[in-house]
């Protein structure tokens, strides 16, 4: 592990400083492109316009025109949180501006797969919908645009992933209406908004000609603003880019929730994940929340995280909460099984005085499909390589079918090296998708080892040493002024995630003893500066020397009353 410290522009810091952010937020903010103080005013005026992102005037027209003419609306979400929260904030906001036959359709992870299908736009057409909306998918969703279309549906796609590509040339569905910050001609700034992001943006623009028709005043239009808990929810959890733009949609999420503005869906879940919202934090949309949602999606049914989000009932929310609640513990257990043996399987794959190979394919049979992805996070994490890992499919007449999902690092775009794969390889993927930092994947079992050589040597190709060296980049080391537990709460109410990473520190500290907690914890008793700080590094249980370099967050430990800041421990240059 390489630690290194990031560049601080000197005179971003000044202007900040002379603004009045805090020194310690000053030199933070200026390390992540911040270069003065208006970039960090979240206030909902200073969100993008919603006519700058391609489609959504024209979305507006048609959803205007569905409900004048009080058409049945049907949501075709997706099966992970940013899909749920979207369907949500989808149906919500529908409802509040006038839709009175509004309905969601969910596909199941195994059975349908991922994305509008032919078979869920029939699904659609039978429930006696009138229009189709797509949330969080259904921009490469071709065959199931068309079919929808053929049997009369009124199509609106709502989407932020990359379009499909043929023949190396992006295509696009046959929709009445496409938005998606990520299609051609689209000048919409923040290219990563989440899916839930832009239904969100959707709903400002119906709202918007709602107004122009007259159905609405400013003065009695319907508040949109509750809906951003959901919003801040979907975007943290998809792991997407926090620019500008999403960071306020984030922190106005935030600032509801920590004033117990939030749905009963939330609440409970903060309740069952042990948590406060009068607190939180995005760390708790990633790692509480957005898990326990997730889990539904994963080995049960999504509904049951979507009736979550929507139901106002306090009771009926605990009850959905707990349940979700309970998923996710069952998902741990299978996900940590599949952890150590997918590890089993890739470290055959290299010998331990080895590097491991420039890309690495795991299949095992008893792979659980609903927790490949998080597997393969894992994996990358720990060897810091671009990673597939696969299950056989259990969807009828598909069993010879491989679903994978992949994960990569830094200078490896996943995606455009499917695509890549594809035109060398015709025929060997079935089906592909996805960002440059997480994509999906099919593959007949036969055409398995074709798929693996041919990604490891696109892999080849693009990576170099520097590249597939595992590098943490810090923001050097913390002067023990600020080693104080309310800067800390400081720190945590701002929002941090991908792409403005959460402050890491990082400096040659004395360990003064250490010892193990819980069999596979390494806590610790550090001199920071020459002065007492106790540390803990979580799934790490070898010992460290008496004088080493770490990377640290800070945190607060509370005891008896005592609240100290203690060292959480990312990673030791060794």
């Amino acid at each position: 592990m390489k630690i290194t410290a990031r560049d601080i522009p000197p005179r971003a810091v000044w202007a900040l400083e002379q603004a009045g952010v805090h020194p310690l937020l000053a030199r933070l903010f200026a390390a992540r492109g911040v270069a003065d103080k208006d970039a960090l005013d979240d206030g909902l005026g200073r969100l993008l316009s919603p006519a700058s992102m391609l489609g959504t005037q024209a979305a507006a027209v048609l959803l205007a025109d569905a409900i004048a003419a009080d058409k049945k609306l049907c949501i075709v979400a997706d099966y992970d949180c940013d899909g749920a929260t979207a369907c949500a904030v989808g149906l919500r906001g529908l409802r509040l501006l006038g839709a009175k036959h509004a309905d969601y359709i969910v596909p199941d992870r195994v059975t349908d797969g991922y994305g509008l299908t032919p078979s869920i736009a029939r699904r659609v057409k039978d429930s006696g919908a009138d229009m189709l909306v797509t949330v969080d998918n259904g921009i490469a969703s071709l065959e199931g645009v068309a079919e929808a279309k053929a049997l009369g549906l009124q199509v609106l796609v709502t989407d932020h992933h990359l379009p499909a590509l043929k023949d190396g040339q992006i295509v696009l569905p046959n929709a009445d209406v496409l938005v998606n910050p990520n299609q051609p001609g689209c000048s919409f700034e923040s290219k990563s908004i989440a899916g839930v992001g832009v239904m969100f943006y959707v709903l400002l623009a119906l709202r918007a000609e709602l107004r122009r028709r007259g159905v609405f005043t400013a003065e009695n239009q319907p508040k949109l603003d509750p809906l951003l808990t959901l919003v801040a929810l979907g975007t943290v959890a998809d792991v997407v880019k926090l620019d500008a733009n999403n960071r306020r949609l984030v922190a106005q999420g935030l600032k509801r929730l920590r004033a117990q503005a939030q749905p009963a869906g939330l609440a409970a879940l903060f309740v069952a994940a042990g948590r406060q919202a009068k607190v939180a934090t995005t760390f708790d949309f990633g790692f509480a929340l957005g898990p326990r949602i997730n889990a539904a999606g994963r080995l049960a049914d999504m509904t049951l995280g979507i009736e979550c989000l929507l139901t106002d009932d306090t009771a009926r929310a605990t009850e959905l909460a707990t349940t979700l609640d309970k998923i996710n513990r069952e998902r741990r257990e299978i996900e940590g099984g599949m952890r150590d043996q997918a590890m089993l399987v890739a470290e055959s794959l290299f010998d331990e005085s080895e590097e491991p190979p420039p890309a690495v394919c795991v299949f095992d049979p008893d792979f659980h499909e609903g927790v490949v992805g998080i597997v393969a996070s894992r994996l990358k994490d720990k060897l810091h390589r671009p990673i597939f890992v696969f299950a056989a499919s259990k969807a009828p007449g598909k069993e010879h079918e491989l679903k994978g999902s992949g994960r990569s690092i830094p200078g490896f775009h996943l995606r455009d090296a499917l695509d890549l794969v594809a035109k060398r390889h015709p025929g060997v993927l079935l089906r592909f998708g996805g960002h440059a930092m997480a994509a999906g994947c099919t593959v007949h079992e036969d055409n398995f080892e074709q798929f693996e050589q041919g990604l490891q040597q696109v892999a080849l190709e693009w990576l170099d040493a520097a590249t597939l060296t595992r590098r943490l980049e810090t923001d050097g080391p913390l002067a023990p002024e600020y080693r104080r537990a309310e800067l800390v709460d400081v720190l945590h109410k701002e929002v941090w995630g991908q792409g403005f990473a959460p402050p890491t520190f990082s400096e040659e500290v004395e360990v003064v003893s250490q010892r193990l907690v819980g069999e596979k914890h390494l806590s610790l008793k550090l001199k920071h500066q020459g002065q007492p700080v106790d540390g803990i590094w979580f799934g790490h249980t070898e010992s460290l020397p008496a004088r080493v370099t770490l990377a640290f967050r800070l945190d607060v430990n509370e005891w008896q009353g005592q609240r100290r800041v203690q060292f959480l421990v990312e990673a030791a240059e060794l």
